[in-house]
């Protein structure tokens, strides 16, 4: 799952990155308004933590722009202000939750967990889908009762494709779900291609239908 922390103090961002990396969250940075608008502008993200106040600009004007460009990020909002103004202003731009500095980052990510899965999975912690059951919570796939053993690329893939289902998804949008900002430094996306076949693989082995289909020339969908 892909993050995007606009945030000006970089040790709360850092600490903020790390904590949410160990949970396999794919973390990229703004620093300030002018870098967060080329961020959004540019690149796709699962949940943007907002920082209100910006030294160049005020936050509540990028949830304008992401209004405006019909995105479907969902937002937290991060403010050391306490004035119930920004919270209201923020929740009517489009802001699914709000937190106030200082906070704990367990709750940060137990919201985070909150709004994807809300957006993604119709607010639900098990998927299912005939013989395949995916648990959120503890990141494990089985499928006609059986354990299958992914890697945190294979089950990110995985959860991104259903997150996505019936949409034909590019191996450029994948490269950058997978690598973050980054993506489009890299020669070439056979690594996307890789982490497909695997995936492919062991689910059809332990007896998964055939959700996912390669789309020749475009990228990958996943049918349901």
């Amino acid at each position: 799952m892909k993050i995007l922390i606009i945030e000006d103090e970089t040790e709360l961002a850092k600490s903020i990155s790390e904590y949410l990396s160990e949970e396999n969250y794919l973390c990229s940075f703004a620093s300030s308004y002018l870098e967060a608008m080329d961020k959004i502008q540019n690149h796709e993200y699962d949940c943007i933590i907002l920082d209100i106040m910006l030294p160049d600009g005020n936050g509540l004007e990028i949830l304008k722009e992401l209004k405006k460009q019909n995105k479907q990020d969902g937002v937290i909002i991060v403010s050391a202000k306490n004035a119930i103004d920004d919270k209201v202003s923020g929740l009517k731009l489009g802001a699914d939750d709000y937190l106030t500095k200082p906070f704990h980052l367990s709750e940060l990510m137990a919201r985070i967990f909150s709004i994807i899965r809300r957006k993604q999975f119709e607010n639900s912690n098990v998927i299912h889908q005939n013989a395949l059951q995916i648990d959120l919570l503890s990141k494990t796939v089985t499928i006609n009762k059986e354990l299958v053993f992914l890697t945190k690329k294979e089950f990110d893939l995985l959860i991104y494709f259903i997150g996505n289902k019936n949409k034909v998804i590019s191996k450029s949008t994948l490269a950058e779900h997978l690598s973050g900002d980054f993506a489009d430094m890299l020669d070439n996306h056979d690594f996307v291609y890789a982490h497909v076949k695997n995936l492919k693989k062991k689910l059809y082995d332990a007896g998964c239908d055939h959700y996912l289909k390669t789309v020749y020339g475009t990228g990958y969908k996943w049918e349901s």
